[in-house]
């Protein structure tokens, strides 16, 4: 049996998920990060994406988080974001849609500089919301 750490995903609606892990894979503002049992203390700021745990016992679940913080301790991972999503929550369509939108807010910008930021950042949103669903269907085969 794998050593395993407890991992908590909160978003600031609620608890995501609670649990043993085996592997914690998360996408970090400075790149992608694992955390597994006996992992020095750290923290780190997350980028929009899929944060993927190996559960006790193999299993693999993906989650989707819209940034937020990850947080190492000597007996627990913990993952604090603003919006974090299981799978089965999250909508393909509503996400392309998303997408598009920002996409075409994007291209009739006229250099206002906060509505560019906001388009900017619901565009990185969206596709971070895409690329969870791609690893999750990717996993699923």
């Amino acid at each position: 049996m794998a050593l395993t750490i407890h991992c908590n995903i909160v978003s600031a609606e609620q608890e995501i998920f609670s649990g043993l892990v085996e592997l914690l894979v998360a996408a970090a503002t400075e790149g992608d990060v694992g955390i597994g049992y006996g992992h020095a203390p750290f923290l780190c700021a997350l980028k929009p994406g899929p944060v993927r745990v190996k559960k006790q016992g193999g299993t693999e679940e993906v989650f989707y988080v819209s940034g937020g913080y990850l947080e190492v301790q000597p007996d627990s991972v913990t993952v604090l974001a603003d919006t974090a999503l299981r799978a089965v929550d999250m909508d393909e369509a509503s996400a392309e849609m998303a997408k598009k939108e920002a996409e075409e807010a994007l291209a009739s910008q006229s250099g206002d500089g906060i509505d560019y930021s906001k388009a900017a950042a619901r565009l990185a949103e969206a596709a971070a919301q895409l690329r969870t669903l791609q690893a999750i269907r990717k996993r699923a085969r």
